[in-house]
C-alpha cells in the first residue's frame, strides 16, 4: 500500500495543503482535488499542450508532472489569469476578438504558454509567435487566428504599459 504524501502548494495565489498519492498527476490534482477544470487533459503524453500551467512562472505540462513535485511551488492555471471574474485578461480578450478559438479545448494551454512568452517578448514577430505555439496542438482553428490573437494581445498589453 502506497503511503500518501502531504504537500503544500500555492495555486493562483491561494495556499493549499493536501495529502496525495505519490503517483497523482498534477493535472488530476488541479482538476479533481482543487476543482480547477480549466486545465484540460488531452493526450496525457505531454504532446498536445492542453494541460499547460505555469510552474514558478514557466509553462509546464501538468500531465507529465506529479502533484508531489509541486510541493512548495507556485502554480498558475487559466483561472488565475485575472482576479476580476467580470473582466477578461487582455490575452483572453484578444483570443475572443480575433477568433483565436473555436471549440476552446486547447485554449487554456495556449493562454498559459503565451503569457510568459509575451512578458519576455512584448513585440513578437509572426515567426516568433509560431515558434512559441509550436508545442500546442489545435484541431479547429488552423492556427492563423491564434497568431492574429497573439499579435492583438501584444498590442493590448503594450497599451496597458503606457
Amino acid at each position: 500500500m502506497t503511503k500518501n504524501v502531504r504537500i503544500s502548494v500555492t495555486v493562483n495565489g491561494e495556499q493549499y495543503e493536501r495529502e496525495v498519492e505519490p503517483r497523482l498527476l498534477l493535472s488530476d490534482f488541479l482538476r479533481h482535488e482543487l476543482g480547477l477544470t480549466g486545465t484540460h487533459v488531452g493526450c496525457e503524453h505531454g504532446v498536445c499542450g492542453a494541460c499547460t500551467i505555469l510552474f514558478d512562472g514557466q509553462p509546464v505540462r501538468s500531465c507529465l508532472t506529479l502533484a508531489v513535485q509541486a510541493n512548495g511551488h507556485e502554480i498558475m492555471t487559466v483561472e488565475g489569469l485575472t482576479e476580476d471574474r467580470e473582466r477578461l485578461h487582455p490575452l483572453q480578450e484578444a483570443f475572443w476578438e480575433a477568433h483565436g478559438l473555436q471549440c476552446g479545448f486547447c485554449t487554456p494551454g495556449f493562454l498559459m504558454t503565451l503569457l510568459p512568452f509575451l512578458e519576455e517578448n512584448p513585440q513578437p514577430t509572426e515567426a516568433e509567435i509560431r515558434e512559441a505555439i509550436s508545442g500546442n496542438l489545435c484541431r479547429c482553428t488552423g492556427y492563423q487566428h491564434i497568431v492574429d490573437a497573439v499579435k492583438l494581445a501584444a498590442e493590448k498589453l503594450a497599451r496597458q504599459q503606457v
